[in-house]
């Protein structure tokens, strides 16, 4: 068998779990929890949902199953490692055997990083297991919890993936945190519980389901699975976020931004790029919305990566029945933009221009910019942010 002339490359694929999809399906939490061999697990969530009557109502469907109603919230919107010493202690005293991650992404990233390092050794540090290399090497994935997601937003696709991102307090630099355990044994995708929303929140986390979606798309690393999944993951966000924004009970709606959060998530294996490397930092140093963030930078970053995807782009938007090629696929994007009240620029975010050097510098350590089109530097980058102020 000959192995020479041809250029397709290598990769290692690996795709996600079972997802239990569908309105009302919160009802079998406690099913789930048991048919993963959780007696007594810990729901964690964050500061705001914990006081909402869908966080009550998966508490009851847990406590009735004889499962305890126990909840960790102490989750600050860009969660640290501050929050994850907090939760390890409520998981340890309760003597609990697994973690539901109940929330939109800082819930789930936080859940996720309980469950990995409740029960490892003392000399490790969650650092440690940083997505570099085979760094998840380091931890005993004999002794990480089993984890159940039940995302509440339509976003971040943290219940589909393998990693969690957590913010350094002392540095304020976001990490990737890997393991492949931290893949969810079970998600249950829920479009209902989603509907109660702040519009804010649904704008910004539907506007990171559609840059998870363009940046894989957009990325030059070979994975056509995940190629199809970004094209058909961005025509779900354009055709129904504008609905659940409108109309915030529109469950159909609301069901496919679910789906395009999860295909978002699952597509990004294949890379993402300049908008994550540039939100990363912003919303490690001044606390934004890390999806609003996205939308503020997403079309700068269509403008720089043009020579390197225009025909790609068009491709894209012939598929979507967007005219007018890679300008009508960016005006369509501003367009999206405005009618859901995103940020002009980084400036109305709170950004200052005397803080670009050390955004440059955070953005070029950001494992995401290695999947940008164009290869990204310290000249670029920071033209790049001037460019976003």
């Amino acid at each position: 068998m000959t192995v020479a002339n041809h250029s397709v490359p290598n990769r290692n694929w690996s795709y996600p779990t079972a997802i239990k999809f569908g309105v009302g399906r919160i009802a079998e939490l406690a099913e789930h929890a048991a048919g993963a061999g959780l007696k007594k697990p810990l729901l964690v969530t964050d500061k705001a949902l914990a006081s909402l009557p869908i966080t009550a109502n998966a508490l009851d469907v847990l406590e009735k199953a004889g499962m305890g109603r126990a909840v960790f919230s102490d989750v600050d919107p860009n969660p640290n490692e501050a929050n994850m010493t907090a939760g390890i202690a409520v998981y340890l005293a309760g003597g609990h055997d697994g973690v539901i991650c109940f929330g939109g992404g800082s819930a789930l990233d936080l859940g996720k990083m309980i469950a990995l390092m409740a029960h490892q050794r003392k000399d490790l540090s969650v650092w440690d297991l940083e997505d570099i290399d085979d760094w998840y090497t380091r931890a005993d994935a004999s002794k990480i919890a089993p984890i159940i997601a039940v995302p509440t937003t339509a976003g971040t696709g943290s219940e589909v993936g393998r990693a969690g991102v957590l913010t350094n307090s002392t540095t304020h630099k976001k990490k990737i945190i890997f393991h492949p355990k931290l893949m969810p044994v079970v998600t249950i995708c829920d479009p209902a519980l989603t509907v109660g929303m702040p519009k804010f929140i649904t704008a910004g986390t539907g506007m990171d389901a559609l840059a998870h979606c363009l940046e894989a798309y957009s990325s030059p690393f070979y994975h056509p699975m995940s190629q199809g999944i970004a094209l058909e993951g961005m025509r779900l966000v354009f055709e129904n976020l504008p609905r659940v924004y409108g109309t915030p009970d529109d469950l159909d709606a609301r069901a496919h931004m679910m789906s395009a959060a999860a295909m978002g998530a699952v597509a990004f294996q294949k890379g993402l790029g300049a908008i994550h490397s540039l939100s990363h930092p912003v919303g490690a140093v001044y606390g934004t919305h890390h999806g609003t963030t996205n939308a503020v930078v997403m079309p700068m970053v269509l403008d720089f990566n043009r020579p390197a995807i225009e025909t790609r782009i068009e491709a894209a938007a012939a598929y979507l029945g967007i005219k007018g090629g890679f300008d009508g696929f960016k005006a369509r994007i501003m367009d999206l933009r405005a009618m859901l009240a995103i940020p002009a620029n980084l400036t109305a975010m709170g950004v200052k221009a005397s803080d670009l050097d050390m955004l440059t510098e955070m953005a070029l350590e950001d494992p995401s910019c290695g999947g940008n089109p164009i290869a990204m530097t310290a000249q670029n980058t920071r033209a790049l942010y001037e460019a976003c102020l």
